[in-house]
């Protein structure tokens, strides 16, 4: 049921483009169970390689934001298995908790790895395909944010004073440029002086990635698909004696408390121009509707500035261009109202689950669109 709700047609359910900007999707504002949430995508790569999605039901709401790497392919696979996976384990332990968030991680891991071996001999670039994986998950009063990678939850809640709007990072950056992260690599091979490099003005795991968890990068993970001579015809054989990534997620749980407003679900081309305590002084000073997309234009105006140029200047750059400008900028915006579900909700009443995912390709849905056509994605 979720996963046939999540390939509902956008256009006419969920939103659209910006109108000013044809790599820009955005979705005002919409309910959950306790509150609003907004959404926004811009696509600066050839083809979309950022994902995300939010789940509602009376009794949860589920955010993923998914930022592949290599392709598009990890980062679709996982928004069409991994909310399912939730479900299932949560409904078979009675709830959600640390431990149906790590199976359902373990599984779409898992079922990615399949997929890949499926593929191998067709296509076996897939082997180097990966995403970072964020989730949230809100129920019953208790917060759950699941982390692989660098993308990166935020708290916006209430000071003590009444007045101003702090930060708190919810999640750990799993990116082997902060020194934490890559002892923590180093750690785990003291027989390996190299499995952290300096290498194009960024530290590299191996020389190549700078996360060091994931979903997928079986290449990095599964030492007889580095070997394998059908790999060497598209990529450079790393010598591994055992993986160097790893699918585990970090997990925080929190219990919401009043003062606790708003969380921003973004992947890291939102943070590469925008501190923390910026983007929450955004939300927190702006009007809901809209406020995702206000974060990824406070990004880009960034982005431009820094080059010297304006946002009209940047959004006239075609896709795979525009990459040497800005990533792909996903956001999520969760307002916390703290409302009570009423004991009367159905949890059988279809009308009380949605799934609103972003468009698999902005450019693609644009252009369709331009044309008078419907696009489902898959």
């Amino acid at each position: 049921m979720m996963l046939e709700m999540c390939r509902r047609p956008l256009e006419k359910c969920f939103g659209g483009g910006d109108g000013g900007d044809g790599l820009l999707w955005h979705m005002d504002l919409k309910p959950h169970s306790s509150g609003d949430y907004s959404i926004a995508v811009v696509q600066a790569n050839s083809a979309l390689e950022d994902q995300g999605q939010v789940f509602t039901s009376p009794c949860a709401t589920y955010v993923g934001v998914y930022d592949g790497h290599g392709g598009p392919e990890a980062s679709r696979f996982i928004t069409n298995h991994l909310f399912p996976f939730l479900h299932k384990f949560a409904t078979e332990q009675g709830g959600l908790s640390e431990d149906v968030i790590r199976k359902a991680f373990d599984a779409t891991e898992e079922e990615f790895l399949e997929l890949v071996k499926r593929s191998w001999m067709v296509r076996p670039q897939i082997a180097s395909v990966g995403s970072c994986c964020l989730v949230g998950a809100i129920a019953d009063g208790i917060l759950y944010v699941a982390n692989l990678g660098d993308s990166r939850a935020v708290l916006g809640r209430r000071a003590s004073d009444g007045q101003a709007v702090v930060a708190e990072r919810l999640s750990t950056d799993h990116n082997v440029s902060v020194e934490e992260v890559r002892k923590e690599v180093k750690d785990l091979h003291p027989d390996d002086a190299h499995i952290v490099v300096y290498t194009r003005g960024v530290w590299r795991i191996k020389g190549i990635i700078q996360v060091s968890r994931s979903i997928g990068d079986v290449y990095l993970k599964k030492p007889e698909f580095n070997r394998d001579p059908l790999f060497h015809q598209f990529g450079m054989p790393v010598p591994l004696k055992k993986p160097v990534m790893t699918a585990e997620p970090s997990i925080v749980v929190r219990k919401l408390q009043p003062q606790d407003m708003f969380l921003i679900f973004a992947t890291d081309g939102l943070w590469e121009h925008l501190s923390d305590e910026t983007a929450v002084k955004i939300v927190s000073k702006n009007p809901r509707a809209g406020i995702a997309k206000r974060l990824v234009r406070a990004a880009i105006d960034e982005a431009a500035r820094k080059r010297e140029l304006r946002y009209d200047d940047i959004k006239r750059i075609e896709r795979g261009a525009r990459r040497n400008f800005h990533d792909d900028i996903t956001v999520i915006v969760i307002f916390l109202d703290h409302s009570q579900v009423s004991p009367n909700a159905g949890v059988q009443d279809q009308s009380l689950f949605n799934c609103t995912s972003v468009p698999v390709d902005i450019f693609s849905m644009n252009e369709e669109a331009a044309d008078g056509s419907l696009h489902t994605f898959p």
